[in-house]
């Protein structure tokens, strides 16, 4: 659990503003504002479609031909396209020509673990992912607590979480690439939104950014208002996907996320936190259902993003 000096601290960020909308806005101001819609685009993360191994060129194509804006494709599949000849500068051309572009990206680098060795070397592992990204016309990259997140592993002080993301923030510097600070809902560590609000407002760096997910802060076990918080600079892409009523909380896994709008998460309220006041915030569809990646991944992808501009069809009809 966090210590009471933790809690306090996370408390403290949202009264000091750091990562407010408004020094002396509110939660509350923030539900009620007039959301835009326009201020969305739509993102394929690579998972929803995974499963079928389509490869990252694939990838491009069906992200482009369902009409998303954007692709947040994975890292180990960027490995993998290198490794079997492909080149990332024509990689990037390509998903130029499709009309999308490189609104993220997923990498495991181990930026958090307890090693000061596996560190370093995890530092160099993000350095290497950055720069592949680079090539591709990316800008961000996630940073979850992998190395930290398992049952078993230590409790990491949220000042050393900070410090330790701070390093990998400098890496970010160093190539133009924005590491986005992960929550994980299943972590043993920075699995609440406090949490690595927490660490964002430590870090000392005034670009600091997180990543943040539908399905992980149910998980988390963390309220959705705490999104109303959050500016524009601090969060730029949102993983969107929704949950069923059953299993339980405590029972359910990635696999069970299913389309925005299939299960029983307060979208619209989510939404509007995230889209209100004319900000402009990625959504991208991050599934990993079994049951998906069974289906023509064209499809999937474009059930996908229809469900996508029905929630926020449904958004703009609730002002």
């Amino acid at each position: 659990m966090i210590s009471r000096r933790h809690a306090i601290g996370a408390a403290t960020v949202a009264g000091a503003g750091i990562l407010l909308k408004h020094a002396g806005g509110a939660a509350a101001s923030v539900v009620s504002a007039t959301p835009r819609s326009s201020g969305f685009r739509f993102c394929l993360n690579t998972s929803t479609i995974r499963g079928q191994k389509p490869g990252v060129v694939r990838e491009v194509e069906i992200a482009s031909a369902a009409g998303y804006d954007g692709i947040e494709p994975w890292i180990p599949n960027l490995r993998e396209y290198v490794q079997q000849g492909g080149s990332l500068k024509e990689l990037g051309q390509r998903i130029s020509d499709s009309g999308l572009t490189v609104d993220s990206a997923i990498g495991f680098a181990q930026w958090i673990h307890d090693n000061p060795t596996t560190r370093e070397e995890a530092l160099e592992e993000a350095k290497r992912d950055m720069d592949m990204l680079k090539q591709i016309g990316g800008t961000r990259i996630a940073a979850p607590p992998v190395g930290a997140h398992q049952a078993d592993s230590a409790r990491v002080e949220l000042s050393a979480a900070a410090e330790r993301f701070a390093a990998l923030q400098k890496v970010g510097d160093q190539t133009g690439i924005i590491p986005q600070l992960e929550v994980w809902g299943f972590s043993k560590n920075l699995s609440r939104l406090g949490e690595v609000a927490y660490v964002a407002a430590e870090t000392g760096h005034p670009g600091t950014c997180l990543l943040l997910d539908t399905y992980h802060i149910f998980k988390g076990g963390s309220d959705f208002s705490g999104l109303g918080l959050f500016s524009d600079a601090s969060l730029q892409v949102f993983h969107i996907n929704d949950y069923p009523s059953e299993p339980s909380r405590e029972s359910m896994n990635d696999s069970h996320r299913v389309y925005p709008g299939d299960g029983i998460a307060p979208l619209t309220n989510i939404l509007r936190m995230l889209g209100g006041e004319g900000r402009s915030v990625t959504l991208s569809l991050e599934l990993f259902n079994p049951d998906y990646w069974k289906q023509d991944p064209l499809e999937v992808a474009k059930t996908g993003i229809a469900k996508m501009r029905s929630e926020v069809a449904k958004l703009a009809e609730s002002v």
